[in-house]
């Protein structure tokens, strides 16, 4: 490869870089110290480097490691210890979790397990495939809930017409179901996503705040439930479906699972530790971790012989762990260096003109900066970047922490705009039965809604709580 194309592919590397060198070449603003210089320097140009990935982003979590060690601003050891914590345990211990269940291929099972339930009405079928998936991402995340759930809704899609033309709207409400389901459901606990594992760290490693999951799952859970019937209504009038009734495919379907025998005892084995492992996040995370309580679950799995070491091996993304490793040891330089205060000074400043100041005008000024960004380069960076920011910001109005933070992570799963912002809408766009613009159509009404109520549950519900 000639110098001219490595730079055509490599550009954003150079500008990066660049970028870098400038800030740590001009004088210190007011209010920030030399380190705290390097910290910003650092973050900026993180932040480019997410947005354009002129490498992979796991590439990008080792820049970030490796800055911190050379720039001084923390010894290699603290640099280590800030990307192994008890929230990456997490982390990586629910990427197992969902290896193991993604194992049993219950695709089709659940397929007529939802129909069953809903009957072969697609409004019906489509409140049954948002409710279904939304209650499975709030435990085990968004991305493993569209794996499980993709085959499920092409099933219902194939079994219908093998002529996708015929059907565009039916496939479109199907897949969009699942997705925004997934979607917005992944902030429902602590376990739903790797977002949710950075602000608990954030909390605890900055604010010395402690979050239990049932804590978590009392504040966060309503807007799911709230959001459910609209997802479903507004896809449904985006989208008018071309066949009303499934009967004929769900017909299909059940013979299909009726050849396939019953389930086996791996899958009930597997399905048993699963429930055990969210109990035992429910009860005694608060004393031993929720990172230990999820790894030891993955140790019944391994125990129970329902997966193998190899099948964790090759089907955990370790990238995906490496990548929110970086954005929590980030966040906490941030905050050491003082960089997170001067950046929430000055944002605060920026305002104040506006008569925005604190409590629910401040956390609406959050919540879309954090659309923004979340739809640029997706919600776990953007949480890892934005978190010691909005929490600062919090801390130093007099507003409270535990919103402030709630609304950063919430706010992260409103991407309903674009196919690449969420790890569902990627994978169903993957498909192949979805285009860009179908996000759109529905999307924008959607992210206005759930704006909305996010302000009135942090208006109402999280006032009665005494948030």
């Amino acid at each position: 490869m000639s110098f001219a194309s490595w730079l055509k592919k490599r550009k954003w590397i150079v500008i990066g870089l660049l970028v870098g060198a400038i800030l740590l070449s001009i004088p210190v603003p007011a209010g920030l110290t030399p380190i705290g210089m390097k910290a910003l320097a650092l973050v900026i140009v993180a932040f480019i480097f997410f947005i354009t990935e002129p490498i992979p982003l796991p590439g990008v979590a080792l820049f970030i490691a490796v800055s911190e060690a050379l720039l001084g601003l923390a010894k290699p050891t603290a640099v280590a210890q800030s990307f192994m914590s008890d929230s990456v345990f997490f982390i990586m211990g629910s990427l197992m979790i969902a290896t193991a269940l993604v194992k049993q291929n219950l695709d089709k099972r659940i397929a007529l397990a939802i129909v069953r339930v809903t009957g072969p009405c697609v409004d019906r079928i489509m409140l049954g495939l948002v409710s279904v998936s939304a209650l499975l991402a709030s435990f085990i995340g968004e991305h493993t809930v569209s794996a499980m759930m993709l085959p499920v809704g092409v099933s219902l899609i194939r079994f219908t017409s093998t002529d996708q033309r015929k059907v565009k709207n039916l496939s479109i409400v199907i897949l969009l179901s699942i997705a925004y389901g997934a979607m917005i459901a992944g902030i429902g606990t602590p376990s739903g996503g790797a977002r949710n594992a950075i602000m608990l760290a954030y909390w605890r490693e900055l604010f010395d705040i402690e979050m239990g999951y049932f804590s978590w799952m009392k504040i966060a859970y309503p807007i799911i439930l709230l959001e459910i019937p609209f997802i479903t209504y507004f896809l449904y009038r985006s989208f008018t479906p071309e066949v009303k009734d499934l009967s004929p495919a769900i017909e299909s379907m059940r013979l299909q699972v009726q050849e396939e025998g019953r389930m086996t005892q791996q899958s009930w084995t597997t399905i048993g530790i699963f429930l055990v492992t969210v109990l035992m996040w429910m009860t005694i995370s608060d004393k031993i971790g929720l990172g230990i309580t999820a790894l030891i679950g993955v140790l019944l799995f391994l125990v129970a012989g329902v997966v193998r070491w190899e099948d964790l091996n090759n089907n955990v993304s370790w990238g995906t762990i490496l990548i929110y490793g970086g954005a929590i040891s980030l966040g906490i330089m941030m905050k050491r260096t003082g960089v997170a205060e001067w950046l929430s000074l000055s944002l605060l400043e920026w305002l104040e003109p506006t008569g925005i100041k604190s409590g629910i005008p401040l956390l609406a000024a959050m919540s879309v900066i954090t659309i923004v960004f979340a739809s640029i380069m997706t919600s776990g960076p953007t949480v890892g970047l934005l978190g010691p920011i909005t929490l600062n910001v919090a801390s130093l109005s007099g507003t409270s922490l535990m919103a402030a933070g709630f609304v950063t992570v919430i706010s992260s799963s409103f991407v309903y705009l674009t196919a690449v912002a969420s790890p569902a809408c990627n994978i169903m766009y993957g498909s192949g039965y979805l285009k860009r613009s179908d996000f759109v159509k529905a999307g924008w009404k959607l992210t206005l809604i759930s704006f909305l109520l996010l302000l009135l549950i942090c208006g109402g519900y999280w006032s009665l709580l005494g948030l």
